[in-house]
């Protein structure tokens, strides 16, 4: 999340100095694979679903569907504008009940394009947790896409269906950029929570990012 007013457990990258030093060669792989499966879940959102609750704090539905859709635009602005970009602010974006699987759709477009050029991944951004390259920015969305698809899968009752290998893929990325402490204050996540040995990689990661597993 990249809010100013995120909920305890959310995905809002840390504060300057945990950028990340290893990073997948290309993290737009990896986006697009995440977006797939976003896009899917939020096509099934019927409008009577938009009021149920959610594990990321106290948003619902529609409030975490304004999230994921305004984030990918600001990410994507952010990528357009280019090296030494600052990300924009948090923007509410009006969507009807029916509208956000195209809502969601152009925002990916838009991403995928922002940020198609090589040279970008490269150069510095001013985000909210730092000046972090570009291949730090795409990696922060994909982990970002990944774990609100889990909030949105649990949310609908449909979480053993998602892909598992995107959450393997992204959890790493998370303990290296969100150390186990501090957590709290400056650093809007929640302590991580225990999980049982066997775990699966999305309860894993949903635990690391400070969410009730349970």
């Amino acid at each position: 999340m990249n809010s100013t007013t995120s909920p305890p457990g959310s995905s809002t990258p840390p504060p300057p100095g945990t950028a990340p030093t290893r990073a997948a060669a290309d993290p737009r792989i990896g986006y697009e694979a995440a977006a797939d499966q976003m896009e899917a879940l939020i096509a099934s959102v019927s409008p009577d679903r938009l009021g149920a609750p959610t594990p990321c704090g106290e948003w619902d539905v529609r409030t975490l569907l304004e999230h994921v859709v305004d984030g990918t635009q600001r990410t994507a602005a952010l990528g357009k504008a280019g090296p030494g970009a600052v990300m924009e602010e948090e923007t509410p974006r009006g969507v009807p009940d029916d509208g956000w699987p195209a809502a969601y759709a152009e925002a990916r477009a838009r991403f995928r394009a922002a940020w198609a050029d090589d040279a970008g991944l490269a150069g510095p951004y001013t985000v909210p947790w730092g000046e972090v390259p570009g291949l730090g920015v795409v990696g922060a969305e994909v982990q970002e896409t990944v774990v609100h698809a889990w909030d949105l899968a649990r949310a609908l009752g449909v979480a053993a269906g998602l892909d598992a290998r995107l959450a393997e893929a992204a959890l790493p990325f998370a303990e290296q950029v969100l150390p186990a402490e501090p957590r709290g204050g400056a650093v809007p996540f929640g302590p991580v929570r225990p999980t049982a040995p066997d775990a699966d990689p999305y309860t894993r990661l949903a635990a690391w990012l400070g969410r009730d597993v349970g």
